[in-house]
């Protein structure tokens, strides 16, 4: 029979987390990892596997509470041209929120390790074309209900919006300021028919 684990895996996947997320891939090694985590290098290997397995599931983790959670809160809960504009609100609002200005993991992991690594490649592949997918959704039911122009081919409007996304949280990590990142956003919304200054009324 297996020896229960005598640590609290969830504190220590928030906290591999957190140095992934701070320090990058390569520059966090098992000691540090362990280290942060309050395990031994050992048993950082025996409960996770190897660094890149780690790094998977930390990213995976990421995703879930960050990404599709936020999806889980918005789609079929709001009008589709407000789940849109919502979701970029709470990116920004983030992005402008991070004192550290650590980024999104996701893009730092393209930018870092999809170029050269094809199976994180491939991975973050599929979590782009999540983003994707939300937004090529969100756009044809808003073209349904009428709020979204019907003549935009929505195929180009939500890759056009996640290459905004990825956009925003770079251009966050050198300068997050509210003022730039909505201005650097405000365009593209209003393809969609978002008036922007009725939302800040409102």
């Amino acid at each position: 029979m297996p020896r229960p684990r005598e640590f609290d895996e969830d504190a220590a996947l928030d906290a591999a987390m957190t140095q992934f997320w701070s320090r990058g891939y390569e520059a966090s090694s098992v000691r540090d990892l362990a280290t942060a985590m309050g395990l031994t290098s050992a048993s950082l290997y025996n409960a996770f596997g190897d660094k890149r397995a780690l790094y998977e599931r930390v990213l995976e983790r990421y995703v879930e509470r960050g990404f599709r959670a936020r999806v889980q809160r918005l789609e079929d809960k709001v009008p589709p041209r407000d789940a849109i504009a919502m979701f970029f609100d709470e990116i920004i609002r983030l992005s402008v929120n991070d004192p550290h200005r650590r980024g999104c993991m996701v893009v730092n992991s393209a930018l870092e390790l999809a170029p050269h690594d094809d199976s994180f490649h491939r991975a973050l592949n599929g979590v782009l074309k999540d983003m994707e997918g939300f937004f090529l959704r969100c756009v044809l039911a808003g073209q349904k209900d009428g709020s979204i122009p019907r003549d935009l081919d929505a195929g180009d409007i939500a890759k056009t919006l996640l290459a905004s996304l990825m956009g925003l949280r770079v251009l966050a990590r050198v300068n997050p300021q509210r003022k730039l990142l909505e201005g650097a956003l405000r365009p593209v919304l209003a393809l969609l028919g978002v008036d922007a200054a009725a939302r800040r009324k409102h």
